[in-house]
């Protein structure tokens, strides 16, 4: 499995979404299942699938599916 596919899959997983609408345009409070209870969901995801530990500042920061690529990329993760 991809980095990338494991992403979708923390999206996936976090917010109860269907793999095609997990893309680029996905962003926080666009849909009702990313509200507040909904990004900490998805950070754990994403925090245990990555096996690390995301700064407060990344926590705020992930803000879309394309912004989780470049925060993760900071840890080192490849897409």
């Amino acid at each position: 499995m991809s980095n990338l596919e494991k992403l979708r899959g923390c999206f996936v997983q976090a917010l109860g979404l269907a793999p095609e609408a997990v893309t680029d345009g996905l962003s926080y409070n666009t849909i009702r299942e990313w509200d507040s209870v909904g990004h900490m969901t998805l950070m754990n995801e994403i925090e245990t699938a990555f096996d690390l530990m995301l700064d407060t500042d990344d926590i705020i920061d992930l803000s879309s599916f394309a912004k989780a690529r470049e925060v993760l990329a900071k840890y080192g993760v490849a897409f």
